[in-house]
């Protein structure tokens, strides 16, 4: 679903076509302006979508960020001023704050577990754990947040996860067979212990996820990776899995080079934005 289809989705979804209570309570050609207000510290993602939602109701909107996304936001500080059709600024804004605060919502929380493992070597990836159709703009948010992008669908990259080692016969053979068909592909396995681990090893997979791993057994896991390594064969470790803002510090001590989170975009609180509206 594009951009564009999405907004319309969402306003019709919220009647913002027939917003009975504008229509019948304000002048068809009164004006107004209003100001966006950041009502909690955070990182701004979605001021693109934030105009285009406006607009889509009045093309004249004018809108105008004092902050970019992947910016700082404040408490208490003006982000944006809006001037525009007074029904159609009141349609829009509630699915125009949805938007942005979802969005920034997903950067903000980013941003900390970023932060937390500033002086670390591990990179903070997302994961699939999107809502349908709105995945491009949450991974857009965790990048503005400082995070970086896993795969983006099942096409782009493999990975190997616990059901499918069950309906796998031999590992090797099937992941020799994928590289033949698929040269430049990455490809992923997913382990949950040294077993799999050595499996993976010996398939030769690109990245070895070590998957709800406590990390006594994870220090085990990445040694017996790194003795496995070679001049030519260096697989990245990832760890997924029981990952949060007070687990995140751990992990990140060790030798790894991504930590995968969920959270990021299933679990993140949007930021608390409020549009205040002046009439003229």
């Amino acid at each position: 679903m594009n951009v564009s289809t999405l907004i319309k989705t969402a306003l019709k979804e919220d009647g913002a076509f027939n917003d009975i209570t504008s229509k019948s309570f304000i002048g068809q050609d009164k004006k107004a302006k209003a100001v966006l207000l950041a009502k909690k510290d955070g990182i701004l993602c979605g001021t693109a979508l934030f105009t285009a939602v406006f607009k889509a109701l009045d093309k004249n909107c004018i809108v105008k960020f004092y902050k970019k996304d992947g910016d700082c936001v404040q408490k208490g500080v003006q982000v944006a001023k809006l001037r525009g059709n007074a029904q159609a600024v009141l349609s829009a804004e509630r699915t125009a704050l949805n938007f942005i605060g979802h969005l920034s919502g997903i950067s903000t929380l980013t941003n900390h577990f970023v932060k937390l493992i500033a002086k670390g070597k591990p990179k903070i990836f997302d994961t699939r754990k999107t809502i349908p159709a709105y995945r491009a703009l949450a991974k857009y948010a965790v990048v503005c947040g400082g995070g970086k992008n896993h795969r983006i669908g099942l096409s782009d990259m493999a990975l190997i996860k616990d059901n499918h080692l069950k309906l796998i016969s031999n590992l090797n053979e099937a992941l020799a067979l994928f590289r033949k068909k698929h040269k430049n592909i990455l490809a992923e396995i997913e382990c949950e212990n040294q077993k799999e681990v050595q499996a993976a090893l010996n398939a030769g997979a690109d990245i070895i996820m070590l998957d709800n791993m406590q990390i006594s057994r994870a220090k085990k896991a990445i040694k017996l990776i790194r003795d496995f390594s070679s001049k030519n064969y260096k697989p990245e470790i990832e760890i997924s899995g029981g990952v949060n803002l007070d687990t995140i510090k751990k992990f990140a001590k060790l030798d790894i080079e991504r930590i995968s989170v969920g959270m990021l975009t299933h679990s993140a609180q949007a930021l608390d934005l409020s549009l205040e509206i002046t009439i003229e």
